[in-house]
């Protein structure tokens, strides 16, 4: 692993993957929202991590991503 990769800001949530999430995200080209249900689920139930918080971010950013790229079922 990269020096950068060893590095976290604000605890060490993503360090102890084995994969970390960015590894992940970049590797599958996922886009922004995409990401940031990627890092929320993986870190939701680590110490540092924000629990229901994340859970429901995460939530959100799919609702998001039903409104904004799909069309609504009828």
């Amino acid at each position: 692993m990269s020096d950068i990769l060893n590095q976290q800001i604000g605890g060490d949530h993503y360090k102890t993957c084995k994969i970390q999430p960015i590894e992940f995200i970049e590797a599958n080209k996922l886009q922004f929202l995409e990401g940031c249900v990627v890092k929320r689920v993986t870190r939701h139930d680590k110490p540092t991590g924000k629990g229901r918080q994340d859970i429901e971010k995460a939530i959100h950013e799919l609702q998001l991503l039903l409104e904004l790229r799909y069309k609504p079922q009828e």
